[in-house]
């Protein structure tokens, strides 16, 4: 008998331990990766890539750069990115700087023009590289960063704005005012926050980056303590004045608050999570940031923490006659700025909605805010983001634009959303 109860153990067990293991949840595989051979990479950068388990198709991709002395792993594990992409299903490469002390150049001219030939390019085949392999979208591209990432933040929203949608800096300064002629990759007068200038001077830093580009600009979300002896706090105030340029919207804040003790938000051209700019001032921190809470705050600045990825065919507009335009221009001698409010005014939600018009003859668009804008010329469709895309019944989205004219400074003659002509007024 105990013979037997020994060859019906021998033989059982077995097949019990397959069951639980066949039943077990897996353990998560996802680790961060290196990845070689992604490009054009001039400077040498390496190249680590992390994909969670739960990746969602067509996934979004955030560039997050770290500081000097670091490095993408220490990026990795020293921030919460990674563990918001295992939530939200995106995927974040960190890009690792190679040079002494591990900065990233964000001085040179060759730094700080489209295909210059310096970081800049290599971060840009990474991207290229991911939406190759993984099938990324290519609407959803997003950078972030701390320190010199956050500079370097600045300077890929300059140099690719048909690439990144949205940026967040942690400790940063504009695109340009770390510039050097004579080989240094140090600036102190910028770094001690004595670079001063108008906001259209920052902005033509910025548009000089890639001449004659004239489609959307990505938003920008920036944060700074006020107490940072590395980076000095007065560089945040000139990173508003350059975005809000940019992105042509008042510099005026459209909305002030204090999300979290010791914070204070401002918002410009509108009031809600992806407002164009966002700037949040930390009180009494030094060079410190992104400490935690914040990361998450610059995930729902681009829109990666949606319960849902965006519908790549969101279905058909609104009833038509549904809709009514506002439409108002402030023009000056070669330029003006338009501000259009799309109301809805049918009885069921208005999802996935894309607003079509034609511009006067003349009139070129130069950057644009609240909407993606395509093409920039002629027929124009105006397609809302993820987060303004539906709007309930007698809700109103606030879009606009800034354009070029050659003296035609007039309005659409009409306006269609789903093929539905629009009331206006």
């Amino acid at each position: 008998m105990r013979a037997l109860l020994t060859a019906l153990l021998a033989g059982i067990l077995p097949l019990l331990s397959a069951l639980l293991l066949a039943v077990a949840p897996p353990a998560s595989a996802a680790t961060l990766t290196e990845v070689t051979g992604f490009g054009s990479n001039p400077s040498n950068l390496r190249m680590h890539l992390y994909v969670p388990d739960g990746v969602r198709e067509r996934p979004a991709v955030l560039v997050a750069v770290h500081y000097c002395t670091g490095s993408g792993p220490a990026f990795y594990s020293g921030t919460e990115f990674a563990s918001l992409a295992d939530r939200y299903g995106f995927i974040v490469v960190y890009p690792s700087a190679t040079r002494s002390g591990n900065c990233f150049d964000v001085s040179s001219p060759q730094a700080l023009r489209r295909d210059g030939g310096s970081d800049p390019v290599g971060i840009r085949s990474m991207v290229g590289y991911v939406q190759q392999r993984y099938g990324s979208d290519p609407g959803r591209v997003f950078v972030t960063g701390a320190s010199s990432g956050a500079m370097m933040t600045n300077v890929l929203l300059g140099d690719y704005p048909d690439v990144f949608k949205a940026g967040a800096a942690f400790m940063g300064v504009p695109h340009s005012c770390f510039a050097t002629t004579d080989g240094s990759e140090w600036n102190s007068a910028c770094a001690n926050g004595t670079v001063d200038r108008t906001p259209q001077q920052w902005g033509d830093l910025v548009r000089a980056a890639y001449p004659g580009y004239s489609g959307a600009r990505p938003r920008m979300q920036v944060w700074h303590g006020t107490e940072d002896s590395t980076l000095r706090y007065p560089n945040l105030n000139e990173e508003i004045d350059q975005w809000t340029d940019v992105l042509g919207v008042s510099r005026t804040p459209a909305s002030t608050d204090s999300p979290q003790s010791g914070w204070t938000r401002t918002r410009y051209g509108s009031t809600g999570d992806q407002a164009p700019v966002e700037a949040i001032s930390v009180q009494g921190v030094g060079h410190s940031l992104p400490t935690a809470g914040m990361a998450a705050r610059a995930v729902t600045f681009f829109g990666l923490d949606a319960t849902t990825p965006p519908d790549p065919d969101p279905g058909t507009d609104p009833t038509p006659g549904s809709c009514r335009v506002g439409y108002t221009v402030s023009a000056w001698n070669t330029g003006l700025t338009a501000t259009i409010t799309l109301t809805n005014t049918g009885t069921t939600a208005l999802t996935g909605w894309s607003l079509a018009f034609t511009l006067p003859a003349g009139q070129t668009i130069t950057s644009g805010w609240g909407a993606n804008y395509s093409p920039s010329a002629g027929a124009v469709t105006a397609t809302g983001l993820t987060y303004n895309a539906t709007l309930a019944p007698g809700a109103s989205a606030q879009i606009g634009f800034q354009a070029s004219h050659s003296g035609d400074t007039g309005k659409p003659s009409a306006f269609t959303v789903g093929g539905a002509a629009c009331g206006t007024g």
